[in-house]
């Protein structure tokens, strides 16, 4: 009955053999699933975002340090997604090696990343609509009592998950291709109009938070190290840097992918490094661009890059930006929505949620209830929840899941040592240990209400455990 006990690695892989998800992928699926998960409201919205209120230009810096935390996050799954492919990604790595009680926690962790991402990203794509064809701001704006677009666009996206991998890989690779035009035209034409001035100074002077101001702005690390809170300077830049990092999850969605592809040993590393690397550079591409394009101070936090381009007379451009924003955002919908059914059913498959969570559809081969439940929750989350309260929630959910997985690379190197890794990190234990540090690290710059929430959320999670999974649970049969 230890809720420390684990999951051998051959049983791991060899339960991946017996399921009916559809081995289909290959390496150049999980790029476009990377990149279409990946490039989303983080080059839409939340550049522009952080650049007017917490970083200005350095916002640049800001996405350079996140790359920088992904990268070393994205070498340590690179390992375990190549040496154990299997549907349940960082919940099934700790299963193996920390314990279920710990797999638990990643797994209620992961459940919480990709949900609540898809309720903001269905909001975001929901106000991108509603300015591009002049929809009522009452039914489809960040301000409506009902979200309306939100819940239309998640119940579609539901219907193709449920049909299968390979219709999901196809939408996703077609909206990637636009979404990808529209980066190459954002910094080909936006370089046209930089103008040096209006990255002076690169790093603003800080701004004191005044007392009794929002609890949102108050980062946790004042709680903590009695720092000031500030907007700007160094410690602005760095908050921006926890919050955009929120624009780099969802390369760890590929290793739940790792069941469907072809040949994950090779393929895994594939899709993780090179969706990763692509998108680090479109990121800092497009917020140099945008912040050289128009005063930090008055971008527009709604449509950033729209509103730049129709700052500097070129209005045609913004509505292509909207175009490609929409259907941007559609591609990170639809791999988080599949990336949720993977979760779930793995965890269903444990015994960790009920068993029918954990199969199969017999003809299409995808985990459509947990696809079909997931989907239901967060559109009600998504059609009555504002943004602001959402999307740090996805990057502390995120950045802690990146933390079990750089602990899982050294401890199973040692645990099993002799198991096959195509791809092995450098330099192990240091860079696994260097990631999780750097992670924890963006955690504690992220505010106060955003801790206090990931908490309850935890607490919910082991209440669930010790109620019902820790005595259904696979390994106590």
């Amino acid at each position: 009955m230890s809720v420390l006990r684990t999951m051998p690695v051959e049983h791991v892989l060899e339960r991946g053999k017996g399921e009916h998800l559809k081995r289909t992928l290959r390496g150049r699926d999980l790029i476009g699933f990377g990149v279409g998960i990946i490039i989303g409201t983080g080059i839409f919205t939340l550049a522009g975002v952080e650049a007017k209120e917490h970083a200005g230009p350095a916002v640049t810096l800001s996405f350079i340090i996140g790359a920088v935390v992904a990268a070393l996050a994205a070498l340590c799954y690179a390992e375990l997604a190549s040496s154990v492919p299997t549907a349940g990604s960082a919940y099934t790595y700790a299963f193996a090696t920390l314990g279920e009680m710990i797999a638990w926690i990643i797994g209620w962790d992961l459940l919480l990343e990709f949900g609540l991402g898809l309720a903001v990203v269905s909001r975001s794509w929901s106000s991108y609509l509603a300015n591009l064809f002049g929809l009522p701001q009452v039914l489809f704006g960040e301000t409506a009592p009902v979200n309306i677009g939100a819940v239309l666009i998640i119940g579609l996206l539901t219907i193709v998950a449920v049909l299968g991998i390979r219709q999901s890989s196809r939408l996703t690779n077609v909206l990637v291709a636009i979404k990808l035009a529209v980066c190459v035209l954002i910094i080909g034409v936006g370089v046209f109009f930089i103008d040096a001035a209006n990255l002076t100074p690169f790093i603003p002077p800080a701004t004191p938070v005044p007392e009794g101001g929002s609890i949102l702005e108050q980062p946790v690390v004042e709680g903590i190290f009695g720092i000031e809170a500030t907007a700007y300077g160094v410690g602005g830049m760095l908050t921006a840097a926890a919050v955009v990092f929120f624009a780099y999850t969802g390369f760890e969605a590929l290793a739940n992918l790792g069941e469907e592809t072809r040949k994950p040993e090779r393929d895994m590393t594939i899709g993780l490094l090179g969706a990763l690397g692509i998108c680090a550079l479109l990121y800092i591409a497009v917020s140099f661009v945008l912040t050289a394009m128009v005063p930090y101070d008055r971008i527009d936090p709604g449509a950033p890059l729209a509103g730049a381009f129709n700052a500097v007379g070129l209005p045609w451009v913004g509505a292509l930006i909207s175009i490609g924003a929409v259907t941007g955002l559609t591609s990170v919908m639809m791999v988080e929505l599949v990336t949720i059914g993977r979760i779930g059913f793995a965890m269903g498959r444990d015994g960790l949620l009920p068993e029918p969570i954990g199969t199969a559809h017999p003809r299409f081969g995808t985990p459509h209830r947990m696809t079909i439940i997931g989907a239901a929750v967060i559109a009600v989350i998504a059609a009555t929840t504002p943004i602001s309260e959402l999307a740090d929630m996805v990057s502390i959910g995120a950045l802690s899941a990146m933390i079990i997985v750089a602990i899982a690379v050294p401890v199973l190197r040692r645990s099993r040592p002799d198991l096959h890794r195509p791809f092995r990190v450098p330099l192990s234990p240091v860079l696994p240990v260097l990631a999780a540090v750097a992670c924890f690290y963006l955690m504690l710059n992220l505010d106060l209400l955003s801790w206090l929430r990931f908490l309850v959320w935890l607490a919910i999670g082991m209440v669930i455990y010790l109620a019902y999974g820790r005595r259904h649970s696979l390994l106590n049969r």
